[in-house]
C-alpha cells in the first residue's frame, strides 16, 4: 500500500524550529473557564467579617465550593498510580499563598474542606498563613531548608523520586520531614489579588493533584439579566483538569455545584443552635 503522508517542503523559520522544539504531546490537561456573579458572595464575606472579626474572603468560599463539587463526585478525588486510579478518603484542598510581597509562593492544605464552613476554613487559613509569613511554620521552613540544600540539577529527579515513593509505592516518609499527600485533590489560588482577570495554572506533576483552580479579579461587568444590560460584580474561574479523571460532563457538573454555592453561599450555612431552637426544632 502506498504512503498516505508527504513531507512539507521546504520547512523554514518558526515551523522548522517548532518541529524540533517540542516532543509529541503527553500532557492530559484540559481547560475550562467559568464566569460567576459574586454579589451574594461579597455580601456574605462582609457579614461574616463584621460579625466574627475573621477576615473571610472569596478565596475561602471558593475552597469550600470546590470541595463541595468533589464531594458529589468522589470518583474524581484520587491519583493515578501504578497504572490505576486510586481514590483518596478525604476531600483536601491546597490553598496557595503569596509571601514576601508576592516574591514567593507557598501554601497550606485544608483537610476535609467539604466538612468545614467558609468561616472555619478562614480561621484555619488565617492562623497558618500568619505562621508561614512570619517564617514560623515548621513544615514549610523544613521543606524550604531541604530544597535549598539540594543541587539544582538533582532537584527534578529528587521530586519525581519522592512522588514515586509516596504515591506509587505508598510509603510513609514523615520521618524524613516529608508530608504524605501534601497537596490534596485540588489547588486553589487567587490571582485576582494581583489584578489578573483570568489565567490558567499548570498541573504540578509531583503533586499528583488532578485539578487547579485560579480565581480572577472580582470586577464590575455588564451582563444580560432578563434581556437587559445590568452591572454586576463578576469573577472568572479558570480550571485546569486532568483528563484521565474528568471529561466534559464531570467538569460541567462540578462547575455548576461550585458556582451555585458562590452565587448563594448562605443557602448552605448551618443554622445556629439558638435559631434552630427558636424555630421549634423544625428543619
Amino acid at each position: 500500500m502506498g504512503g498516505v503522508f508527504t513531507p512539507l517542503e521546504p520547512l523554514r523559520g518558526w515551523r522548522k524550529l517548532a518541529v524540533h522544539t517540542w516532543s509529541p504531546p503527553r500532557d492530559p490537561s484540559t481547560y475550562a473557564l467559568v464566569d460567576v456573579e459574586m454579589e451574594a458572595a461579597l455580601a456574605y464575606c462582609e457579614r461574616l467579617r463584621r460579625e466574627t472579626g475573621v477576615h473571610v474572603t472569596v478565596t475561602h468560599l471558593a475552597v469550600h465550593g470546590v470541595a463541595l463539587a468533589l464531594k458529589q463526585f468522589p470518583q474524581m478525588n484520587g491519583i493515578v498510580a501504578r497504572g490505576r486510579i486510586m481514590l483518596r478518603d478525604s476531600v483536601d484542598i491546597f490553598m496557595q499563598v503569596a509571601t514576601d510581597g508576592g516574591a514567593e509562593l507557598s501554601g497550606l492544605k485544608i483537610a476535609n474542606a467539604d466538612q468545614k464552613t467558609p468561616l472555619e476554613i478562614a480561621r484555619e487559613a488565617e492562623e497558618r498563613v500568619a505562621r508561614i509569613r512570619a517564617r514560623r511554620d515548621q513544615q514549610v521552613e523544613r521543606t524550604k531548608s531541604v530544597l535549598d540544600r539540594v543541587p539544582p540539577r538533582l532537584l527534578g529527579p529528587m521530586m519525581r523520586m519522592i512522588a514515586y515513593l509516596i504515591y506509587d509505592r505508598d510509603l510513609d516518609l514523615s520521618r524524613f520531614g516529608i508530608v504524605k499527600d501534601e497537596f490534596g485533590t485540588a489547588m486553589v489560588s487567587n490571582v485576582g489579588t494581583f489584578g489578573i482577570r483570568a489565567a490558567f495554572g499548570p498541573i504540578v506533576p509531583f503533586s499528583r493533584t488532578p485539578m487547579v483552580v485560579l480565581m480572577g479579579k472580582v470586577e464590575d461587568r455588564v451582563v444580560a439579566q432578563n434581556g437587559r444590560p445590568v452591572v454586576r460584580p463578576m469573577m472568572t474561574l479558570c480550571v485546569t483538569l486532568d483528563h484521565r479523571f474528568m471529561d466534559g460532563y464531570h467538569g460541567g457538573e462540578m462547575a455548576r455545584i461550585c458556582c451555585d454555592f458562590l452565587r448563594n453561599p448562605e443557602r448552605d450555612e448551618v443554622v445556629p443552635p439558638r435559631a434552630f431552637a427558636a424555630a421549634g426544632g423544625r428543619d
